[in-house]
């Protein structure tokens, strides 16, 4: 990687460019061959998983999957018609069972296509790195464009002395996969990647071997859950990803990190955070023994790795004394050690981790209560935190410093002492949500028993702010000894205290933030405030010397709250105490905005237009607040799997963020299956975490965005308005709009599913209002209509830019073309766009109106969404020249081209049991059968399309 150190230090080459070769060849032979490995991965794993397929299932039932594909083949890709009729009439004559077992062979393929995608995605990049070719969101290219800017390593170093990066795993009810299915294919995925290294045939027929094995595994695996999935199922979920990627990947990353730097030495900027286990918001499975049950788990995770890689140190570092002497400070930690074997007497490097490990032995059973798989010698002592592990790691790091043993660093225990930097003995931090109603409740009624307010819930905003600033500004707490409180009361004070032990136990990092959700005024952070004083985790008086041991983080979701939220942040900094409170505490504060229900409220464009504007607001008031306080503000951005949850490419979506904005703090949620897109595969969880690194520097240092001019600001404004209005149109405003979606996709069955341990929606009705916007995107992503990724849009452009014939449409739409070249945000908005409308399909969606009881209201909905989709087709082009989609995306295009003809069937299928499952007379008992293929297909879909979450 090249050294950023241009001012302080040589700048290292780029690689050479490789000659070109001397016979051109054309576009498209290029293109076959880059992605003939691919092609040759798809082909073999389709292979194997049809031998599986005719040996489990019978020769009968491997026909049948290769008819079906055969005509998906022919009508998607090679527009036959003809094929397309057969292939209807086939899958609607099928048996339950023949219906179940196809839906099986495709669900499974679109997941070994994923393995052969990801793997050809890491081939291509090795590729372009070998060749000399940068990659945006890389790291070498980061450091290159930062070496380009004159900007010294030292001075990035000391920007990361200040920096916070952190993804947020989140769990959330669409998320498809189990445990056992990932852990198989995560199996496959090391094998294909060890294939591109074989050369003799025996190798490779062993390799394949291991495939066949692998495969007939996952064929033999349920791929549903019989029981509703838990908390703890979720937590073991996220925990897998730390095990196979984020304890070993990020402290590889930050070693490239320290290279490109010249062997500055950073922090630890890059940390982990962790929705599962305490984010209640909706979520009555989310108790304080929920909490200790994740903190636990988490802690263990982390000191399991670090047992292992102590064990296996031990046996790397066997020096003699004899031969190479050590330090005192060593020599004294060997001493320390209840090693005595006298096999052992002259190798003190092996006594003293024989004794770390005694000591993290114990660590792990005083703070999990379970035991360590191998011991040399009892265990004992354990470690008070991680800091005091770590000073034993570096007392034997200065130790083979000293006696030219620098060698043995980097391989084990660099990577082991970044590890404890980064996950300490709790992995990651755990943030606290709730709902700010719930809090609303909790607080009236402990104001309510102490006899002080008998009715704060009817108290104005004005009101209720100088009542809780008064109890702030009280040293007494508020709960009345043996008085008794209802279970909502005494469930929400006990998760404080749950969090007050959790940071006693398992250090300050173990939780660190508390999310209101729904936050719309400034009562709602001052209740949070006062609860955090009634379980120890405020103490003092807020006028006075209070100190908060958690960051209060408003969430801004709806349009609405994001309107307010720069309003209700400069009166709560306003109250006396409040600035010099978050002073006290560290100077950091985390907002953090919610892209679905924004969404979900006001349609795509709005939803981002709204959060750009909330973002601005914010900065200008953080400006002051660091001024006159050292406030530093950190943006959260609640981003779903899916565009119209927020999602997209990360690396773009960070360096598309108004000016200011970023500054080195970054949270971001990472959610559903996009967790397994990104993480699953090591390489490629690594090369996801490099440009979260990445575009925050070049956020921070480069200023890729400017302050957008008024002509862009009033055009943005003006494409929103009617942006929303297009959209609040069709989905609130539509008679019969509710009917024809819980008809129309497979929201009710997704309800059904046993894929979350939160329920789909937040109140028992069908009002899309209520709906959480998750199920609400993956219902439309699963009929391939993605609706929250477009709708309204297309309105709100040819509303802008008025007729062909009317005198400002030339001058509109040539400032439109100009927005989308020079203004980052409103490129990544469109780029985004792009993707989702080539992943939709109305000739699919059509199929899903056949389920909407009422034929009328079907078309007439049916239509007005596809006129909206074609008009936003329409104004795309217009915008941005290009007639087909992902133009300027050739890697997801191809994908597309390989992943689509495999994925159809699985819609057409799903669409057929629907039909039948929901036409089952009163009374009849459902038929299993055709309730799992429902949800074998929802994960296939889900598969296939990879961001629906």
């Amino acid at each position: 990687m090249p050294s950023v150190a241009r001012a302080d230090a040589p700048a290292a080459k780029k690689p050479a460019k490789r000659a070109a070769p001397l016979v051109k060849t054309s576009p498209q032979d290029e293109a076959a061959e880059k992605n003939r490995p691919l092609v040759e991965d798809i082909r073999l794993l389709g292979r194997i998983l049809g031998d599986v397929i005719r040996e489990q299932e019978g020769r009968a039932a491997f026909e049948l999957v290769e008819r079906v594909r055969q005509l998906s083949v022919a009508y998607r890709l090679k527009k036959d018609a003809s094929a397309g009729r057969v292939l209807d009439r086939l899958l609607k004559n099928l048996s339950a069972d023949q219906t179940v077992s196809v839906i099986r062979a495709f669900s499974y393929f679109s997941h070994l296509a994923n393995i052969a995608e990801d793997r050809h995605h890491v081939r291509r990049r090795e590729h372009h790195e070998a060749e000399g070719h940068l990659q945006p969101g890389s790291l070498a290219m980061c450091f290159e464009k930062l070496a380009d800017a004159d900007h010294r390593a030292a001075d990035i170093a000391e920007l990361l002395q200040h920096t916070y990066i952190a993804p947020v795993l989140t769990a959330h009810p669409t998320e498809v996969q189990r445990k056992s299915i990932l852990d198989a294919e995560r199996a496959v995925a090391q094998l294909i990647s060890e294939r591109d290294e074989l050369r003799s045939e025996r190798a490779r027929a062993e390799n394949e071997a291991l495939l066949r094995a692998r495969i007939t595994q996952l064929w033999q695996t349920r791929m549903l859950r019989y029981t509703k999935l838990t908390v703890a199922d979720e937590i073991e979920n996220a925990l897998s990803y730390y095990q196979s990627t984020f304890l070993t990947q990020i402290p590889r990353m930050y070693r490239e990190v320290e290279e490109a730097l010249n062997g500055h030495a950073v922090p630890a900027f890059f940390r982990m955070g962790n929705w599962i286990g305490g984010d209640r918001d909706g979520n009555p499975n989310v108790t304080a023994p929920t909490l200790r049950m994740a903190l636990s788990r988490q802690s263990e995770t982390a000191l399991r790795h670090y047992l292992t890689e102590v064990h296996q140190l031990g046996a790397e570092l066997s020096m003699s004394q004899m031969l190479a002497p050590v330090t005192p400070d060593m020599l004294a930690l060997a001493e320390r050690s209840p090693d005595r074997n006298p096999h052992r007497e002259d190798e003190p490097y092996r006594r003293a981790l024989i004794g770390v490990y005694a000591r993290l032995a114990a660590t792990l059973h005083a703070l999990t209560g379970t035991e360590a798989l191998r011991h040399a010698v009892a265990p004992q002592d354990p470690y008070t935190n991680a800091d005091e592990f770590f000073g034993d790691l570096q007392v034997i790091e200065r130790s083979l410093a000293s006696h030219h043993a620098q060698a043995l660093v980097a391989p084990r225990l660099a990577p082991l002492m970044r590890a404890v930097q980064v996950f300490g003995f709790h992995l990651a931090t755990v943030d606290l949500r709730q709902s700010s109603d719930q809090h609303e409740l909790v607080v009236a009624e402990l104001l309510r028993v102490a006899r002080i307010a008998p009715d704060y819930c009817a108290l104005s905003e004005d009101e209720r702010r100088a009542l809780l600033l008064a109890q702030l500004n009280d040293a007494r707490g508020l709960r009345v000894r043996g008085a008794e409180y209802s279970p909502l009361a005494q469930s929400e004070l006990a998760i404080f205290e749950a969090a007050l032990e959790g940071r006693a136990r398992f250090g300050r990092e173990a939780i660190r933030h508390y999310i209101i959700s729904h936050t719309e005024d400034v009562s709602d952070l001052l209740e949070v405030l006062l609860l955090q004083k009634e379980a120890g985790l405020l103490r003092g008086v807020l006028a006075e010397d209070a100190a908060a041991d958690l960051i209060v983080s408003p969430l801004f979701e709806t349009i609405a709250d994001l309107r307010n939220a720069g309003r209700i942040m400069a009166e709560f900094y306003a109250l006396p105490g409040v600035a010099a409170l978050v002073a006290r505490g560290g100077g950091e504060q985390d907002i953090m905005l919610g892209y679905s229900d924004s969404n979900k409220d006001g349609g795509f464009f709005t939803s981002n237009w709204e959060l750009y504007r909330a973002e601005i607001a914010l900065v200008e008031l953080f400006d002051q607040l660091k001024a006159q306080y050292g406030i530093r503000l950190r943006l959260f951005h609640g981003r779903g799997g899916t565009v119209g949850r927020g999602g997209g490419p990360s690396y773009q979506a960070v360096l598309a963020q108004p000016p200011g904005t970023v500054n080195g703090q970054i949270r971001l949620t990472e959610q559903g299956e996009v967790i397994a897109s990104k993480y699953a595969n090591p390489e490629i969880g690594r090369r996801n975490l490099e440009t979260l690194v990445a575009a925050t520097l070049e956020a921070t240092l480069l200023h890729p965005t400017q302050a957008a001019s008024p002509a862009f600001l009033d055009a943005a404004a003006a494409l929103s308005q009617a942006s929303m209005d297009a959209y609040r149109a069709l989905v609130y405003d539509t008679d019969g709009f509710t009917d024809y979606f819980f008809a129309a996709t497979p929201i009710r069955e997704i309800a059904e599913l046993n894929i979350g341990s939160r329920p789909a929606s937040r109140k028992a009705t069908r009002a899309i209002e209520d709906l959480r916007a998750i199920p609400w995107g993956f219902s439309w992503g699963q009929c391939r209509v993605a609706l929250p990724g477009w709708c309204g849009f297309g309105s709100a452009v040819l509303r802008f830019v008025g007729a062909t014939d009317a005198p400002a449409h030339a001058e509109r739409l040539a400032l439109l073309r100009q927005m989308h070249q020079q203004w980052p945000f409103f490129r990544t908005l469109l780029s985004n766009l792009d993707m989702v409308l080539a992943k939709s399909d109305m000739r699919i969606a059509a199929r899903y109106v056949e389920l909407v009881e009422d034929k009328k209201l079907g078309k007439k909905i049916f239509t007005a969404i596809k006129d909206e989709w074609e008009r936003t087709h329409e104004a795309l082009t217009l915008i941005t020249g290009e007639s087909d989609r992902l133009q300027a995306n050739p890697s997801l295009a191809r994908s597309i081209e390989h992943r689509f003809p495999y994925l159809d069937p699985l819609n057409h299928l799903q669409v057929e049991l629907m039909r039948r499952y929901r036409n089952r007379r009163d009374g009849d008992p459902v038929n299993e059968r055709l309730q799992r293929g429902i949800h074998l297909s929802i994960n296939g879909v889900a598969a296939g399309l990879r961001n629906t979450g």
